[in-house]
């Protein structure tokens, strides 16, 4: 039977520590869903929930945008998105009594863990100026108060419209019309703090952000390398693609600082033999330095062009532009300045180019391990320099894959939700509503916490999301939030943006993806976008958690009837009521949704158009697809310091922790904890066990400290060091950006490692 939540928060002052493990999945992560997925729903509500997700009559699963296949599993799940539908789902409930048993400065020293645990939000409240405690308030009530601060505000543009990836499409394309008819292209999103490298470099080179594969060209690939990513807990069901590929005879080369147990070996639940023995997935494991990549890639450029007959000169000379300025840059990579920036063999690298060369149909799959860091654009550029060289973009089993985090992050930005809208985008919404959208650039992530900061702008304003925890620069995050006169969630459960309030604060609870819809016009559904651009249906089958929450595209269309009034343009109401009108007008503004209803009442969804993909056609400047010569970057190591990337557990999805343990890495029951490779560990003197505070440098001179991070001996890359976050972003500055894309530089944070005063 389900059990109720955690009255104290846990202690995690002393994680034990075992060593790694070789496999993911198996008997131990059927164990793990069934008993976590019991305590927060009880045995019958598990069943009935379950089975639904990801099925064709069913509901998408609220945590990774990883695709369905065509047949599907009855249990078509992995363990992190049975840990998502299970806190979703929950039968735990956090009602009016609560806060008035738990002021804000109470919450606000609670972990982001206890914060989750304590269950689904019931009624909209209200924190007033002053308050101490959030207090029950009417939907209309709330919807007044944003009014009142929006309206009072001296310009649009000191408002800030945030969006999470498990915002539906329709909910984010009523939400970027209501922010662009209100005046504001203010729409920072959580892809500004993930793949905004993959959209910056890719819309430059192939004329499209988004990946060039589907599900079925993992299958006809001959060679895939996974790079800067870590399958096995952050996007589990791909596992079963790569050993679904590895039986078609597909080679995988992994890149990553750290082994990761779910690309070693996984032990796929669905059969017996995957039971028993699981498969190898990767043939070559290359431990690269941090931030090394674009250096691995540039000199694989170089030595595919110096191999005989290994160039696709037909498609090079077709299709791309920008050849020769990149085949001199390439040709000039040095093999000790690559040895230095990857960490490295000669023999390691000689390999990869031998397996390269021996595949026709190359896949490069990549995550935040190429997205975080300042040299992030340039160095996903080198990967699209090296699929073009061989033609492997607009080929079967070939592509970039760019591997999105939550669920519809990709569908979002595909419904508008960009600070830097295209033109043509704008045109369309002005053609198709009647009003003129504002022109002029919005505030991203980064530049919003800027403005929140700077005074510049007083009301935030989230659907969905974690802000708070998810941005980077902890403390200044926090201080800029303090500083807005309104601060506005719209959530599903508790988690620590609501308790690093603005002078007022709203909670507005929601329908999550599990629950039934009902409106004016029956019962809806919404529709999703995954990671390799298919867009499919979503139906919630449970009753809603508590008779007083609003579905997301409800609540957009009554704060606009409120905000904008009667000289609206748009038609709220009945968008309110019936879902398909939304859809409808999707079908008249964005291109590849043309008759949009009819579609995607098939069972198995659409897919978008996509021209490099389909066609070869690639709709950048110079109509071709463009090849780039940067200068090669990695972070440098001053003596004595380390590298530091910010990971995810496993017990976790991005901001949420479903638990302490970190079952792969041999983590139990602690989450502050530091991860050095021995030898590094012996150099600066830090015995296993010991306490260290982790204290970035960066060019500002401000110290950032994380203090108590157990050292754990592990096997990382020499130089390299690994954490968790939340709990490192207050290490990361705010003004540590990838160029271009301004996405955080979260994954080469340079650290020194201090004894703790605790230790």
């Amino acid at each position: 039977m389900a059990t109720k939540p955690p009255k104290g928060d846990p202690v995690q002052d002393a994680p034990q520590v075992a060593g790694p493990k070789h496999a993911a999945a198996g008997l131990p992560a059927i164990g793990h869903t069934l008993r976590i997925a019991q305590q927060q729903m009880g045995v019958k509500r598990t069943a009935l929930t379950l089975l639904r997700v990801n099925q064709k009559d069913g509901f998408d699963c609220p945590g990774c945008a990883w695709p369905e296949p065509e047949h599907r599993h009855a249990a078509e799940f992995c363990e992190n998105g049975a840990k998502a539908v299970a806190e979703e789902a929950t039968l735990r409930r956090v009602t009016p009594e609560f806060f008035a048993t738990h002021p804000v400065a109470d919450l606000a020293g609670r972990s982001g863990y206890w914060l989750g645990q304590q269950g689904r939000l019931t009624h909209p409240m209200y924190l007033p100026e002053g308050g101490e405690h959030y207090e029950p308030v009417t939907w209309e009530r709330a919807f007044d108060i944003v009014a009142e601060e929006i309206t009072a505000l001296g310009s649009p543009d000191e408002a800030l419209f945030y969006t999470s990836g498990r915002t539906s499409n329709e909910a984010a394309f009523l939400y970027q019309l209501f922010a662009r008819e209100l005046g504001t292209n203010n729409l920072p999103d959580c892809s500004n703090m993930c793949h905004e490298s993959s959209g910056s470099a890719l819309s430059e080179t192939i004329g499209i952000g988004k990946g060039s594969v589907l599900l079925e060209d993992l299958y006809k690939a001959d060679l895939i390398i996974v790079a800067g990513q870590n399958p096995g807990t952050n996007h589990p069901r791909m596992l079963s693609a790569l050993e679904k590929a590895k039986a078609n005879g597909a080679k995988i080369i992994s890149v990553n600082p750290l082994p990761e147990a779910g690309l070693e070996r996984f032990k796929n639940p669905q059969t017996p033999q995957g039971m028993i023995k699981g498969a190898a997935l990767t043939d070559l494991f290359l431990q690269i330095r941090i931030g090394g990549d674009q250096a691995l890639f540039r000199l694989l450029n170089k030595l595919i062009l110096e191999a005989e007959g290994a160039v696709d000169e037909a498609f090079v000379r077709e299709h791309t532009h920008g050849y020769e300025e990149f085949a001199a840059a390439a040709r000039d990579a040095d093999w000790d300045q690559t040895l230095t920036a990857t960490g490295l063999t000669r023999a390691e690298i000689e390999e990869t180019l031998r397996m390269v060369l021996a595949s026709r149909r190359t896949i490069v799959c990549w995550a935040m391990g190429l997205t975080q860091h300042k040299h992030s654009v340039p160095t996903i550029r080198e990967v699209v320099n090296f699929l073009l060289l061989r033609g492997n973009i607009g080929r079967p089993g070939a592509g970039v894959c760019p591997v999105r985090g939550h669920s519809n992050v990709q569908g979002d930005r595909t419904m508008g939700i960009f600070e830097r809208p295209a033109p043509a985008f704008l045109d369309a919404l002005e053609k198709e509503f009647g009003f003129a959208p504002p022109r002029e650039h919005g505030y991203d992530v980064v530049r919003a916490i800027r403005a929140l900061r700077d005074g510049e702008a007083k009301v935030f304003f989230a659907m969905g999301g974690n802000f708070v925890s998810a941005s980077p620069d902890t403390e200044v995050t926090e201080a800029a939030m303090r500083r807005a006169r309104l601060t506005v969630h719209v959530s599903t459960k508790l988690n620590r943006s609501h308790v690093v309030t603005g002078a007022r604060a709203l909670i507005l609870p929601t329908l999550g993806r599990t629950e039934r819809d009902l409106q004016g016009g029956g019962e809806q559904f919404v529709t999703v976008e995954d990671s390799m651009g298919m867009v499919h249906a979503s139906r919630g089958r449970l009753e809603p958690a508590s008779a007083h929450l609003l579905s997301e595209p409800a609540i957009v269309c009554r704060l606009a009837r409120r905000v904008l009034g009667t000289g609206s343009k748009v038609a709220w109401e009945d968008f309110e009521k019936d879902y398909a009108t939304i859809r409808d007008r999707i079908a008249r503004v964005i291109p590849g949704f043309e008759n949009f209803n009819a579609r995607v009442a098939d069972p198995g969804g659409f897919a978008l158009p996509h021209a490099p993909r389909d066609e070869r056609r690639f709709p950048t400047a110079t109509g071709k697809a463009n090849f780039t010569a940067a200068p090669v970057e990695y972070p440098a190591l001053p003596e004595g310091r380390l590298l530091l990337q910010t990971l995810r557990s496993h017990d976790q999805y991005n901001t949420t922790i479903y638990g302490l343990d970190d079952r792969y890495r041999g983590i139990k029951n602690g989450r502050r904890v530091v991860l050095v490779n021995p030898e590094d560990a012996r150099t600066l003197k830090l015995a296993e066990g010991s306490y260290v505070d982790l204290v970035s440098e960066w060019k500002d001179g401000v110290e950032r400290r994380a203090a108590g991070f157990r050292v754990v001996h592990y096997p990382t890359a020499r130089g390299c060091a690994a954490a968790y976050y939340p709990e490192t972003n207050v290490l990361v500055p705010l003004d540590a950006t990838a160029d271009t894309s301004n996405t955080p530089a979260s994954k080469s944070v340079v650290v020194r490692l201090e004894q703790s005063a605790t230790d």
